[in-house]
């Protein structure tokens, strides 16, 4: 059995690293990649466009270098429209290439209304109907590329709450990563989703969140960028969200995948000197793992 520390790993997105215009400093590759290597991990998530080399032999040179390797990343979909289905399924194909090639495993999906991240709207009965039979074409891309997908519920996407979840539950196969911050803000219990829907767990984020901020967030009063910047996601430990739980659940089943530490982070202080900013947040986390978690959970000293 693995060490469940050796499965521990982490993604760009917890140095502030997002695609998102104003969401915050992005520090410089090198730096994430050495704040990384520097707490043990052995693997990263891609993280926004541009952060890592999109050729997948310099990708996979580059992460090497600091003894790493490529888990997979987010990538967000457009699976509810027939209008968007080849454009869909071409994006779908260059990225699993690209994850293939780079030696990866993971295709994190995330269902979003338009490539601008709008607002979800309820989907009619055949928006649904077509994101079910979409779930099985991207589900056939990456088996034919090597790669697992596991569907990523998450705040201001199409599956986003605790009945999004039910609903893609009940109506296809398709597997999960269970993000431990998003399924606690959509309303669902993530160590019930641990318990009851183990079989469909394919990867998972740990996230920890404030949740007294989540109701603002889902009526749409605040930005998910304006809440991470004012603090939605704290340290693992630090939050709402019985992170012990989750894992003691999954490993107590046999769960042998990774766990991503990805706490949604923005640097809006300005650049942080070196050994500062979110390289402390993450090596809290850390020590939230290995002193309270890796030694109450089955295999954590094997």
């Amino acid at each position: 059995m693995k060490n469940f520390l050796d499965r521990v790993s982490s993604a760009p997105i917890s140095w502030g690293i997002c695609e998102v215009p104003g969401w915050g400093e992005m520090l410089p590759t090198d730096r994430v990649l050495s704040e990384m290597a520097s707490l043990g991990f052995k693997a990263t998530e891609l993280g926004a466009p541009g952060f890592l080399p999109s050729d997948p032999k310099a990708l996979k040179s580059l992460l090497a270098n600091y003894g790493m390797t490529l888990i997979g990343g987010f990538t967000p979909l457009v699976l509810h429209n027939p209008s968007e289905r080849q454009a869909t399924i071409d994006s779908a194909i260059a990225t699993a290439q690209l994850f293939q090639e780079a030696g990866a495993t993971m295709f994190v999906s995330s269902i979003v209304r338009d490539m601008d991240w709008s607002f979800p709207e309820k989907l009619s009965t055949d928006e649904q109907k077509h994101m079910v039979e979409m779930f099985g074409v991207i589900d056939d891309i990456c088996e034919e590329h090597g790669l697992k997908q596991v569907l990523h519920p998450h705040v201001q996407t199409l599956v986003e709450t605790k009945d999004d979840i039910n609903r893609v539950l009940d109506t296809c196969d398709v597997n999960f990563c269970l993000d431990t911050g998003h399924i606690a803000l959509g309303g669902m219990d993530p160590v019930k989703f641990a318990k009851e829907s183990f079989d469909r767990v394919g990867h998972v984020h740990l996230k920890d969140v404030n949740l007294a901020m989540g109701p603002a967030v889902l009526r749409r009063e605040i930005s998910l960028m304006q809440a991470t910047q004012e603090g939605l996601f704290t340290p693992l430990g630090q939050g709402s969200v019985d992170i012990l739980g989750v894992v003691e659940a999954l490993e107590a089943q046999g769960y042998q995948g990774w766990y991503v530490i990805e706490q949604d982070t923005a640097i809006t202080d300005g650049m942080p000197a070196l050994g500062e900013g979110p390289l402390l947040q993450v090596t809290e986390s850390m020590k939230y793992l290995i002193d309270v978690v890796a030694p109450k959970v089955t295999g954590a000293n094997k």
